[in-house]
Order: structure tokens, then C-alpha cells, then sequence
């Protein structure tokens, strides 16, 4: 495999504040060197959920996460998976989740907190933390600088074609201290400001970029059910590819055959979505 692709996916960002607060992301947008779309999560709009749809291209009807009580290997084919079958080196800077959903289950600190698998057939570096002891008193997120950084790391000593972070930063602010609040606002333009230096140097690696949500949050910070505010959110592109029309808004089961197709990866029968970039 000789394409590279990194997802990074800002945990609980509704629609509304992309535009608003993150002037870089925004900016790129309007000189053209970025495409962005609205996507629309999954139902329950839950986080564990969105994120096992995320990387398997299926409803959690079908691959059984309910939300967040109800973490187990999954079954159904991933991205990591498929991108392993083509050759490719996956890593993962994430919620420990992620290592339960697509490595195993249940996570170990010691064993599962950092590991390289050269021959694992999903995740070959895992980076990850569980936020063990999280609560409105204690966010227990590590700083987003040091986990871009951590991805950064990875792709030039791992050489990743695919890689994946996740950070739980802005959904942990927002159940704290809601939408409408400068604390709010200054965490997403904090967000933006740390980011916004590691995208020209994933560029210059030669990796295509997406940055997106899992889900979004409402007024009163939550999320799981069917309103937009907690359903949909935004998906920037930084890549050679062309998408659909601004306006569309595309199906957040789209996103692991998107990924697939753009590392030249086999798309599973069960990801029954179609890519939105060609």
C-alpha cells in the first residue's frame, strides 16, 4: 500500500460550531485548499456507538453497541482490519474504546495503554487512554497538543498509511459546561489553534486529511437522540479528491468506505454505503 490517509475526530461538535469558532479549519475552507460537508451520525447518537459505526460502515442495529455500557470486540469489518488485508500499517491515538472495539476486549493499562504489533491483524501502534475516573469535577483528557503530537510521532517512526485519532476534549466541555458559555467557546478556538499546525506537516508527509465528529451535542450538552444539533456536525477534507456539492449531507456510514477507497483497501459487502470522494 503507498496511500496515506490520517482521520482525526474531535469528540461531540455540533454543526454550529465549526463554522463559528474555528477560524483555521474555516479559513482553509475558503482559500480551497479544504472541502467541507455536513455529516450526520448515527442513531443512537452515543458515543461508543458512533464510534464502532465509524470504522465498520453498519448501524449499531446491526453491530450491537447500544452506547457506552455496552463496549465488546466487534465482528463486523473494519477499517483497520481491511487496511491490514491490503498491506497497509494502521495505528490508533484514541479513547481505549477504540483498542476494545477493533483489537481486543476487555483493555489492559498496562498491556493496552501503548503497544506496537507489527503483526496484529488490526491496530499495529496503539496509543491509548481510558479517562478512568472521568466526571464533571475531572474531565481526565489528556492535552490535544500532546496527542497530535503522539499521531505525528507515529507516522514517521511507524510509517502509517493509515492512522486515527480521537480526542474526547470538546464532548468532556460541553457536558460541563454547555454550548452557550465563553468556556465553550474558548475550548473549540483552543482546539483549532492547536490543530491547525500539524495539518500542513501531515500534508508534507504525504497524507490525506480528514477532520470531522462523532456525533454533536445540543444546547444543553447532550447527545444520543435523532435532534440535528446532536446528530450532525462537520467534515473537512484535505486532499486531492473531489466530493459532492457543499450542501450535501452525507451519512456517517459513508465515512469507512470513503477511507477504504481512498487507500486503494478492499471494501467489505457488509459497508453497504457509498464513498463520497472520488
Amino acid at each position: 500500500m503507498d496511500r496515506k490517509l490520517l482521520l482525526i475526530i474531535l469528540d461531540g461538535v455540533p454543526w454550529r460550531n465549526w463554522e463559528r469558532l474555528f477560524g483555521n479549519l474555516e479559513g482553509w475552507v475558503a482559500d480551497g485548499t479544504a472541502q467541507k460537508w455536513k455529516m450526520r451520525s448515527v442513531l443512537p447518537s452515543t458515543s461508543a456507538s458512533c464510534y464502532a459505526s465509524i470504522h465498520t460502515g453498519v448501524t449499531p442495529q446491526e453491530h450491537g453497541c447500544t452506547g457506552n455500557g455496552n463496549v465488546f470486540r466487534i465482528k463486523q469489518p473494519d477499517v483497520f482490519g481491511q487496511v491490514r488485508k491490503s498491506g497497509g500499517v494502521t495505528g490508533a491515538v484514541a479513547h481505549s474504546f477504540w483498542s476494545e472495539f477493533f483489537n481486543r476486549h476487555p483493555f489492559d493499562y498496562v498491556r493496552d495503554v501503548e503497544y506496537d504489533e507489527p503483526e496484529s491483524e488490526t491496530i499495529n501502534h496503539g496509543r491509548f487512554h481510558s479517562m478512568t475516573g472521568y466526571g464533571m469535577a475531572n474531565q481526565m483528557t489528556p492535552s490535544d497538543v500532546d496527542l497530535f503530537a503522539t499521531l505525528t510521532n507515529l507516522c514517521l517512526k511507524r510509517g502509517l498509511n493509515y492512522g486515527m485519532l480521537h480526542t474526547c476534549t470538546l464532548d468532556s466541555m460541553g457536558h460541563r459546561f454547555q454550548h452557550d458559555s465563553h468556556e465553550m467557546d474558548h475550548a473549540c478556538f483552543v482546539m483549532d489553534e492547536m490543530l491547525a499546525p500539524f495539518i500542513p506537516k501531515w500534508r508534507a508527509l504525504g497524507y490525506e486529511v480528514i477532520v470531522t465528529a462523532d456525533h454533536g451535542q445540543d444546547a444543553r450538552g447532550h447527545h444520543g437522540g435523532r435532534d440535528p444539533l446532536q446528530q450532525e456536525f462537520a467534515l473537512y477534507y484535505f486532499g486531492e479528491a473531489q466530493g459532492p456539492e457543499a450542501d450535501t449531507v452525507i451519512d456517517q456510514l459513508q465515512l469507512a468506505p470513503t477511507i477504504l477507497s481512498r487507500l486503494g483497501a478492499e471494501i467489505p459487502e457488509t459497508m453497504r454505503a457509498a464513498p463520497f470522494l472520488g
